[in-house]
């Protein structure tokens, strides 16, 4: 995996659990699950970027 993609990944999950936590704050229930949306896609990229990562070795 790409130090780009990591960090990548890594804003998006960070940014997902913001949204998360703002929308549990404001009472928005939309704005909760997208952030929790975000959280789930950036984890699927990093499970696929280290898949890909460990057939290269």
């Amino acid at each position: 995996m790409g130090l780009d993609d990591k960090v990548d990944n890594k804003a998006e999950e960070l940014g997902g659990k913001a949204k998360e936590r703002v929308g549990e704050a404001t009472n928005d229930k939309d704005l909760e699950a997208e952030g929790k949306g975000d959280q789930a896609g950036a984890n699927l990229k990093q499970a696929g970027e280290k898949v890909k990562d460990a057939f290269k070795d």
